[in-house]
């Protein structure tokens, strides 16, 4: 054998050794080490978004609305999916294979968000706990949650999630990463999980190099969480943590959100960088705009994005929605589609499984008036 063949072989055995220690989840993150470049950086200043450096929608505007330092945006949490407990596994199964895939499901994602991103689509909302797959439940039996019982994070979660930050990166979008859902919060034995769940989520994604992403703390943190610490009186206590978190002097911007048609908690307000706010429960588009407007009024508030990351009114076909009200007040807002009773798989982005195409009258309405304003930019 060759100096130079023996050296190749010892390195093929290394590597095999690594990987039988590590196991196959952190083999795979180990293989997955972020190169020394990563294409998308996500910042703020005051209340505009930038982009590598640059304001979103640079010079744009939309029958008069400044739509420059906005991140328009779409609820699509059910991205990195999964169903760990037996006896609900088999609700989700694909129509034409009659069973649940969790990576066709993260494949199928990616595959459609070049097209998202063409239509004007800058960020999506992924959660670790997901959302509720039935649009709205009153129980979930399920099991879906990217952390373990101690707030460890299950690597074959993060392997999906790292599949859709990787292409974000690539396409130019940011990803709003929520941690926690309510109804799946409990699956975390105690508080010091829960803390260690948000330290180790945050620490993953500075380690991994990425830039493209905000933390949500809680999707909702005033509805039905069991943990203290994730309710609206302490809830705050996590973002500054999240917000501590530094790799060579880069933490991330946080913030959480509150249900439909509330307004944050001062001391939320005070801690967040940015807003996140949903429109849920208002049919009336001149709620949205007050909303923004009584959030910048309050005396916490100092200037920062304000983002409805939640609303499930459409309307695209109007002249004036919830959509075009959020804008006149220069906030952002998304897009929360889920599948009602009756329809079938093309219909709703929440609802599981999921066609991520744009599939759908209401997702083409929503693309559509998204690209007549940003003429896909």
């Amino acid at each position: 054998m060759t100096r130079s063949a023996l050296l190749r072989s010892c390195l093929v055995v290394s590597a095999s050794l690594a990987a039988a220690t590590l196991g196959p989840g952190m083999a795979a993150q180990r293989a997955t080490a972020p190169s020394a470049t990563r294409a998308t950086a996500i910042s703020i200043k005051g209340d505009t978004f930038l982009i590598n450096g640059r304001p979103t929608l640079a010079g744009l505007t939309w029958r008069g609305y400044r739509l420059e330092g906005l991140l328009p945006n779409s609820r699509m949490v059910q991205g990195v999916f999964d169903d760990l407990n037996p006896d609900t596994r088999g609700r989700w199964a694909y129509p034409d294979t009659k069973t649940w895939d969790p990576d066709r499901n993260t494949r199928e994602f990616v595959a459609a968000m070049p097209e998202w991103r063409r239509h004007g689509l800058l960020a999506v909302t992924l959660n670790l706990q997901g959302g509720s797959p039935e649009g709205y439940s009153q129980a979930q039996p399920w099991h879906n949650s990217a952390f373990a019982e101690d707030g460890s994070l299950r690597p074959e979660y993060m392997v999906r999630v790292e599949r859709i930050l990787n292409e974000a990166d690539r396409l130019g979008m940011a990803v709003i990463l929520g941690l926690f859902y309510f109804g799946q919060d409990e699956r975390l034995r105690d508080e010091p999980a829960v803390v260690r769940a948000v330290e180790g989520a945050v620490t993953w994604v500075l380690d991994k190099g990425y830039r493209n992403v905000l933390i949500e703390i809680n999707n909702e943190c005033n509805v039905k969480y069991d943990h203290a610490i994730l309710q609206p009186a302490r809830v705050h206590e996590l973002i500054a943590r999240a917000r501590s978190i530094a790799r060579g002097g880069r933490r991330l911007l946080v913030s959480t959100s509150y249900g439909g048609n509330t307004l944050p908690g001062a001391e939320v307000l005070a801690a967040s960088d940015f807003v996140l706010l949903h429109g849920n429960g208002i049919s009336n588009p001149d709620r949205i705009a007050e909303m923004v407007r009584q959030t910048r009024a309050m005396p916490a508030f100092t200037p920062k994005p304000v983002v409805f990351n939640e609303d499930d009114h459409y309307d695209f076909d109007k002249p004036r929605n919830n959509f075009v009200a959020a804008t006149s007040e220069h906030a952002s807002w998304g897009f929360f589609d889920f599948r009602r009773k009756e329809e079938g798989f093309d219909e709703g982005y929440q609802s599981v499984p999921v066609n991520w195409g744009i599939s759908s009258a209401r997702k083409r309405g929503f693309f559509g008036l998204l690209r007549e304003m940003t003429g896909g930019q």
